[in-house]
């Protein structure tokens, strides 16, 4: 199951994210609720409660790679 951890205070929030598909805790945030993962190179979206994966292309385009993991190995709280 994906790690998510967050931490707040009045002027601070914390969150840490483990890559479902590595492990690796060497995510770093790309965007609004994007995030890519420097041990494997996939991208990863949340959105209503689910990391969405996708693998970038030569071209640029994303692939999904969600089919490769299980509904709840995706999911996380806030």
């Amino acid at each position: 199951m994906p790690s998510l951890f967050q931490y707040q205070n009045s002027e601070v929030s914390i969150v840490e994210i483990v890559c479902p598909n590595c492990r690796s805790k060497d995510v770093g945030k790309i965007g609004v609720n994007q995030y890519y993962c420097w041990g494997c190179f996939i991208e990863m979206s949340l959105s209503n409660g689910l990391i969405s994966t996708h693998q970038v292309e030569e071209d640029g385009s994303l692939s999904s790679l969600d089919d490769l993991f299980e509904e709840q190995d995706r999911r996380f709280t806030m």
